[in-house]
């Protein structure tokens, strides 16, 4: 790749002005060869095949950090979802001794990533769209122990796709899940690190979604950008643009931010004697004032996000930035749109503050971006029934549009809506948003399949 002198100087001045980053370089890692029954053994393979093939992400990435002058905020390692691991060493145990092994197996996965300076790893996941076996049981009743004792470890349920449908029985043993893991964390702070999927891609850099799908090969570099300042910049001076002639300035500015990452991906895969496995598109916010989806879009002349047009917009914004984004790389990967996660973006806590963000209103702009209902905190007495419907709508709209979304949703014990609560680090602060208080209890009581659309027969 050659870079012009005036490209170098512009990135220079988005990086320094304009918050411009790698907010993620992820490796993902193949498990499959660690299999073992014997849950010592086991547990001894996983630990050394990342500890070798992972110890020079951080040196690597710190050189290229240097080098280009690129910021890299985390670093993370994405496993094989890791109920296909624990199958073979739980065969045989009580449900309490597989419980037990799952919890210190993670202990000591959370333990690598501390040893090795990784900032978090994700992979303790199971798929379960079209049913559960025992093992994916077993790890998804462990969620509340793991995430409550573990401290970089992330968690992935994926319960709908396009061709399976919604699994409305996992759909509900998940919010019974997430409402323990609240009461077991500080401000319900461990559901920040579980995800409930559909439609999951195989090669997601970001947490708590990723894992290294099944499809990849023994090992891969995922990159996730930010950006979401150089898009405010660039538009802030074009006040009179048309719409269309918006839509070009993003893809203009999409472009320059994916050739960043595709750069560095490129050279950490080559450092590290692998392949660039996919640049992830999104504009991933940061809770800095200027790096924040909410804020394109009330530069683009949105008085407030949650107001009549913030769909229309985001689509928008979405459709721009992957079109520039896909230009500028040949491993386009991930979710790859946009991110609202409400707690990690300044502007959509204001918003959501002030009333004109709802849950409803960010329900419908899922539709047109990336994942889903995202780091949103919601009262802590909210019934598992409420939080599964919730689930389950953003499920549909994966399942019926053919897209990735996903639930990240934090039942805060104590608290009620318009409450403020801290979770810390990169996953922010945010406040406490109303859920409707009318039930959905007897159609998710119903259980079984919510059968997949007419359109996904597809042969």
């Amino acid at each position: 790749m050659i870079y012009s002198k005036e490209e170098i100087l512009e990135t220079i001045k988005m990086v320094n002005l304009e918050h411009l980053d790698i907010r993620t370089v992820t490796l993902g890692i193949s498990l499959l060869d660690c299999i073992d029954p014997d849950p010592e053994k086991g547990i001894c393979k996983v630990r050394e095949k990342i500890q070798r093939l992972a110890s020079d992400l951080l040196p690597q990435a710190r050189h290229l950090e240097r080098k280009y002058g690129i910021p890299i905020v985390n670093l993370r390692i994405s496993v094989t979802p890791l109920s296909t691991i624990l199958a073979a060493p739980i065969r045989g145990m009580s449900q309490e001794g597989a419980l037990a092994f799952c919890v210190a197996f993670a202990q000591r996965m959370d333990q690598t990533c501390q040893e090795m300076g990784i900032d978090l790893m994700g992979g303790y996941s199971a798929l379960v769209h079209y049913g559960m076996t025992s093992a994916e049981e077993v790890l998804i009743r462990s969620l509340p122990s793991v995430l409550s004792l573990t401290s970089a470890l992330c968690a992935s349920v994926q319960v709908a796709t396009s061709s399976s449908g919604i699994n409305m029985d996992a759909v509900m043993m998940m919010a019974r899940v997430i409402k323990e893991t609240a009461e077991k964390t500080v401000n319900g702070s461990g559901c920040a690190r579980l995800v409930t999927l559909c439609n999951a891609p195989e090669n997601i850099p970001f947490m708590a979604g990723a894992f290294h799908g099944y499809g990849n090969p023994e090992t891969a570099i995922n990159i996730g950008i930010s950006g979401p300042g150089v898009i405010k910049s660039a538009l802030e001076s074009k006040k009179d643009l048309s719409l269309h002639e918006l839509a070009v300035e993003i893809k203009k500015r999409a472009f320059k931010i994916t050739r960043v990452g595709e750069l560095i991906g490129r050279e950490m895969a080559r450092a590290l004697n692998t392949r660039l496995g996919g640049v992830d598109l999104s504009l991933a916010p940061s809770f800095k004032v200027g790096d924040s989806v909410a804020e394109i879009l009330e530069v683009m002349g949105i008085e407030k996000v949650g107001a009549p047009g913030s769909t229309a917009a985001l689509a928008l914004l979405t459709n721009a930035v992957k079109m520039g984004g896909a230009m500028a790389t040949s491993a386009v990967g991930g979710y790859s749109g946009a991110f609202i996660p409400v707690s990690e973006d300044v502007g959509m806590v204001d918003a959501a503050a002030s009333g004109a963000l709802t849950i409803e209103k960010l329900e419908a702009m899922t539709s047109v971006c990336s994942v889903g209902l995202d780091m949103i905190a919601i009262p802590g007495d909210t019934p598992a029934e409420t939080i599964a419907g919730l689930i389950a709508d953003e499920m549909a709209i994966g399942v019926t549009n053919n897209k990735a979304t996903g639930a990240r949703l934090i039942p805060v014990p104590g608290a009620q809506a318009g409450e403020k609560v801290e979770f810390g680090g990169l996953f922010g602060s945010t406040v406490v948003m109303p859920v409707s208080p009318f039930s959905s209890r007897e159609f998710i009581r119903r259980g079984g399949t919510c059968p997949p659309p007419i359109h996904s027969i597809r042969n």
